[in-house]
């Protein structure tokens, strides 16, 4: 049974927003609407400072607080475990919005429905990477089935000290970073201090 999971390699990413504007494009997002982003701080204190560069997206949780908050079964998982939102039955009542510990949520002020990173569904059912992994340049995002020790995203896991965002809630998620501890050692800024949406 497949699994799709996501590695993020942060030494890689270089902070070039292709990931964001790719999806933008692919999923034909209203403005002021990200299914993936990419916040920048400057952490350290000078003479060493570094700019850290931390894509965010929706985690695909196993144990998902988005489904269990969702009072009309408009948000599941589907097969592969990618958590997606059916806008039919989407009341527009914004509970998983809020139930989400990743802000990777919001509510389209077009539809008046609930949108989120899909994993690019419409693309993973036909064997294509999502537009933010076939456009990152630097090719710091790696994506494919979890299960399949052959895949490029397991090995990434196998080979790498991988790490997820709030790890402490045991959410069982499904997007992992290579070098999260270097890039979060001074911990996150406060909202004000970061970009992202």
């Amino acid at each position: 049974m497949k699994r799709y999971g996501m590695v993020i390699d942060l030494e890689r990413c270089v902070g070039c927003h292709a990931c964001t504007i790719s999806c933008k494009m692919e999923n034909n997002l209203p403005e002021g609407c990200f299914n993936t982003w990419v916040e920048e701080w400057d952490a350290g204190e000078y003479p060493k400072v570094a700019r850290v560069k931390l894509p965010k997206l929706c985690n695909h949780c196993v144990d998902a607080p988005c489904v269990k908050a969702c009072p009309v079964n408009a948000t599941f998982a589907v097969e592969g475990g990618i958590v997606v939102v059916d806008e039919e039955k989407c009341i527009g009542c914004g509970a998983c919005v809020a139930a989400c510990p990743y802000d990777a949520r919001y509510m389209n002020n077009d539809t008046k429905k609930v949108g989120k990173c899909t994993f690019c569904i419409q693309r993973a059912e036909v064997g294509l990477l999502p537009a933010c992994v076939s456009t990152c340049i630097s090719h710091a995002r790696f994506f494919g089935d979890l299960n399949d020790p052959e895949s490029e995203v397991s090995k990434m896991v196998a080979d790498n000290k991988i790490k997820g965002l709030k790890d402490e809630l045991k959410l069982d998620i499904s997007v992992t970073y290579i070098g999260l501890d270097k890039a979060l050692k001074d911990g996150e800024p406060e909202e004000r201090y970061r970009g992202g949406k």
